[in-house]
């Protein structure tokens, strides 16, 4: 299937909030977003987003977006209620996201059961097409592609730096990238999957020193 077109693949955007890599094996996901893509698309009807309460008071933290600490999270679904609605959706799927390697890390970390098709990093694609760009931050590219009121239409409620707006950005900007390739009428999945894709190796017996891999050039 390796051939096929991208936008026939089966692919899934995602963005989890957390409390921080600083917390290392005591991290948790405070806010998580799954945007199915539909011909290189965000299916806003299939979108699924949910606040999590992590069992655990947040104190706010300058890297921890409002509305995601203190009393918001009380009332939230724990993640053992969202484990299944969470492993139906990402199970078996190719997973999209700016950095991805960070949300796959910590979805490894608390859901480990769950196995993604593989992984799509529009961070890396970025940096395959603009390799003078010095900024990858996904708010800035959504600026500088011109995309911001595109996001705030099919998330009229959200803002940058929570879960449902990066996931929709990122598959925007997949999508604005993938249109800047080389034979982008015809780009392969297999195209995409070599130049943005990464690695998981979900079998590591060390989650401290799990990393992500850039995947091979080689086919």
């Amino acid at each position: 299937m390796q051939d096929q077109t991208w936008t026939a693949a089966e692919l899934v955007a995602l963005d989890l909030e957390g409390t921080g890599a600083q917390d290392r094996q005591n991290e948790a996901i405070l806010e998580i977003a799954v945007v199915p893509l539909a011909e290189g698309r965000p299916d806003m009807g299939a979108a699924w987003h949910s606040i999590v309460n992590p069992g655990r008071w947040i104190r706010p933290r300058p890297w921890i977006s409002p509305g995601l600490s203190g009393a918001a999270l009380t009332n939230a679904p724990n993640l053992d209620a969202l484990r299944g609605s969470i492993a139906e959706k990402l199970h078996g799927r190719i997973l999209v996201g700016h950095n991805i390697g960070v949300d796959w890390r910590l979805i490894h970390l608390r859901l480990p059961d769950i196995e993604p098709a593989g992984l799509i990093d529009t961070a890396r694609l970025v940096r395959h097409l603009r390799p003078d760009i010095k900024r990858w931050n996904l708010t800035v590219l959504l600026a500088q592609y011109g995309l911001e009121d595109e996001v705030k239409a099919l998330v009229p409620d959200g803002q940058p730096h929570r879960a449902l707006w990066d996931t929709v950005g990122a598959a925007l900007v997949l999508a604005e990238l993938v249109g800047r390739l080389p034979d982008k009428a015809d780009t392969s999945l297999a195209t995409l999957r070599r130049v943005a894709g990464l690695l998981h190796q979900p079998e590591r017996e060390n989650e401290d020193q799990l990393t992500l891999d850039l995947q091979s050039d080689a086919p």
